[in-house]
């Protein structure tokens, strides 16, 4: 967040354009999937953590911890960036629609949910489908976003993240517009996992399954690991009574 919205402050002093700022929003979204992936999974998007939850791949009890998270992150970034740049309007950080004719809530609702189904999408599918490539679903994500940025930043924001807009909307204590922020990320998120995890992976388990098959497979392996010690200690009292003297 910090590196995303701090872009828009710099490109607001006419330093990047808005393909700076896509790319800004992309190169750190793939820079945190290498990095955090691993460890947490990287949603960084509350309504992707949801979404995961919803559909049986992500731990419900986890998922207040891990959009609490996200929303404080933001709010961090967001007050840390508008004392940074004290010059300059904070309410630059909002997610609202722009331009000389903004659009209507309805146009707003419908393009963040559907920016938002592309990214999660592509989320979902090349970062869990087994025959995708992981080495490159950073890279592939990454890209979605910045291709988003370009096509629906002058619009409406591009937040495609509840965190996204709660952060500096609290930051400036303006929620104007904040619920549409809200709903539609998770509508696009819902809609994109739901295909995902239900349609188009294959073999695909639920959080619930998975832990399942984790524990039978404990349980193989360690009767498996008895069964081994039991002839390996049979063998060893072979070989001692061959060796007593007779």
């Amino acid at each position: 967040m910090f590196i995303g919205i701090g872009s828009l402050f710099v490109e607001k002093r006419g330093e990047i354009t808005l393909t700076g700022v896509s790319l800004a929003w992309g190169a750190i979204v793939t820079v945190n999937i290498y990095m955090f992936g691993h460890i947490s999974g990287a949603h960084i998007n509350p309504a992707c953590t949801f979404a995961l939850g919803l559909v049986g791949q992500f731990p419900w009890k986890q998922v207040p911890v891990y959009v609490l998270s996200e929303v404080l992150g933001s709010l961090f970034a967001s007050l840390l960036l508008k004392w940074l740049f004290s010059d300059i309007n904070g309410e630059l950080m909002l997610t609202l629609p722009t331009g000389p004719n903004p659009a209507s809530n309805l146009k707003v609702i419908v393009l963040e949910a559907l920016i938002t189904f592309f990214y999660t999408l592509a989320s979902c599918c090349c970062r869990n489908d087994p025959r995708a490539t992981k080495d490159l679903g950073g890279v592939a994500v990454g890209a979605v976003v910045f291709v988003i940025a370009l096509i629906a930043g002058r619009v409406t924001g591009a937040s495609m993240n509840p965190a996204r807009s709660i952060g500096p909307a609290i930051a400036t204590n303006n929620y104007t517009k904040l619920w549409i922020y809200v709903i539609s990320p998770l509508i696009g998120a819902i809609a994109a996992a739901s295909l995902c995890f239900l349609h188009l992976i294959p073999n695909k388990n639920s959080i619930k399954d998975k832990q399942a098959i984790n524990n039978l497979n404990q349980i193989y392996s360690d009767d498996i690991e008895h069964e081994n010690a039991n002839a390996a200690h049979r063998q060893g009292i072979i070989i001692i009574i061959f060796f007593l003297p007779q």
